[in-house]
């Protein structure tokens, strides 16, 4: 039985009905360099050639730019696949990325280390 708004692609009972190795076509590379929390954003061009849906419903929730993580989680697959498909959008010019500057640049910058630190206190 289908969930509402879900289609035939997953099952309430059995959950994913395509195994996410499927929808990448087996690939486990992409071919542009993501990161997770790189920012993915459509960029109003047309896709030549067939998208499978997972493709379409990455393309639709790009509207606005969102880390490659945020959208692995809509989709509800595993990163590595999500990498796969976004590369895909990225190669026919569908999707542009960015890479998020603050963690290039200085991964141990120790303001940011000490916001995250206060942030999980304050969780506490």
């Amino acid at each position: 039985m289908a969930a509402a708004g879900d289609g035939p692609w997953l099952d309430d009972a059995a959950g994913r009905l395509v195994r996410p190795f499927t929808v990448s076509n087996g690939r486990t590379r992409p071919t542009v360099e993501l990161d997770l929390m790189s920012q993915v954003m459509a960029t109003g061009a047309t896709p030549l050639g067939y998208l499978g849906p997972e493709h379409a419903q990455a393309l639709d929730l790009c509207r606005a730019p969102l880390p490659v993580a945020e959208l692995a989680a809509h989709l509800r697959l595993p990163v590595a696949v999500t990498k796969v498909l976004l590369s895909d959008l990225v190669d026919c010019g569908a999707l542009t990325t960015k890479p998020p500057a603050s963690f290039h640049h200085n991964p141990t910058d120790r303001a940011l280390l000490e916001a995250v630190l206060d942030g999980l206190r304050r969780q506490l």
